[in-house]
């Protein structure tokens, strides 16, 4: 219900002459009567205490539910050109870490900009051999290639180009302490220069 309220008339007495204003308040809305029902819902909402004791809240989370962290830097020696499987050289370094997760993610990060990082094939070799051709086929390399960025042979740019195609970052889920892999899935890392050197990946873990 609106009311509307208007005060009473006020004179003003000045030197000259008499004048009068009405000044108007601004609409006010009424709140309902302090007799008024409230919803029976709302009411059983509404923790009750008994005189002297405290209404507990909810129950803290258990601690060993609490969100924690771990990471690593870890070193892969320098590897010939290619395709190569990594899975059991990454669990070895994070296996202390790991199995202290009930339920969430690894992240990969490769810090290098001439090698990358996927997940493909961890049985038959002959995948990892194909791979390699088909990155070979795809990206020209040598004299009658179009590339500028030389500097380091004639590998340089495509090894760019082809970190850029697979990525540098991986993200697997941890469950039970293990990495949540398909059974037929691997960690590879593909190294893309002739004469590489050994390569760091930064392995962040978080999770309960």
């Amino acid at each position: 219900m609106l009311v509307r309220w208007h005060s009473p008339i006020r004179s003003f007495q000045s030197a000259g002459p008499t004048t009068t204003t009405t000044s108007p308040l601004p609409l006010a809305r009424c709140s309902p009567p302090a007799t008024a029902k409230q919803p029976a819902a709302a009411v059983a909402r509404r923790p009750v205490a008994s005189p002297g004791l405290a209404v507990a809240g909810p129950p803290a989370a258990h601690s060993s539910m609490a969100a924690k962290w771990a990471q690593k830097t870890v070193v892969i020696p320098a590897q010939r050109r290619g395709c190569h499987l990594i899975t059991p050289k990454i669990l070895r370094e994070i296996e202390g870490d790991l199995s202290g997760f009930k339920c969430g993610l690894a992240h990969l990060f490769l810090q290098h900009t001439s090698a990358s990082l996927t997940i493909n094939e961890n049985y038959d070799s002959d995948v990892q051999a194909d791979t390699e051709t088909f990155l070979n086929r795809i990206v020209p390399e040598g004299r009658s290639a179009p590339w500028k960025h030389t500097l380091e042979g004639p590998d340089d740019m495509p090894a760019h180009i082809k970190s850029s195609m697979f990525g540098c970052a991986l993200t697997i889920p941890i469950t039970d302490g293990h990495l949540n892999m398909g059974t037929w899935q691997g960690i590879w890392l593909c190294e893309h220069r002739d004469n590489a050197s050994s390569r760091k990946i930064v392995i962040t873990l978080n999770g309960v």
